[in-house]
């Protein structure tokens, strides 16, 4: 996807930057079509791909919220455990 940020590059493109195969860069754009995360339209016979900035921030700020919400609790699991009375051996 960040290889689609600053312009469009055409999926056959972003296929030879990954070490897996055509069809799974395929289903990995689709994916992220489907979450909103990119656009892809045909451009002669290329099919090329768009980062929606828009999209991205989105997710981002979803993503921040979840991740305050579990440092919170890991926070709170640590105080927890911090409180628990140690048993001392005879």
């Amino acid at each position: 996807m960040r290889r689609a940020i600053d312009g469009e590059e055409g999926v056959a493109e972003l296929a030879e930057h990954y070490a897996m195969s055509f069809a799974a860069v395929q289903k990995h754009i689709a994916i992220l079509e489907r979450a909103g995360l990119v656009s892809k339209r045909r451009v002669g016979r290329r099919k090329v791909v768009r980062t929606n900035l828009e999209g991205l921030r989105v997710a981002r700020r979803l993503l921040d919220r979840y991740e305050d919400l579990w440092r919170e609790r890991v926070d709170r699991m640590n105080e927890l455990i911090n409180e628990s009375p140690v048993e001392k051996s005879p």
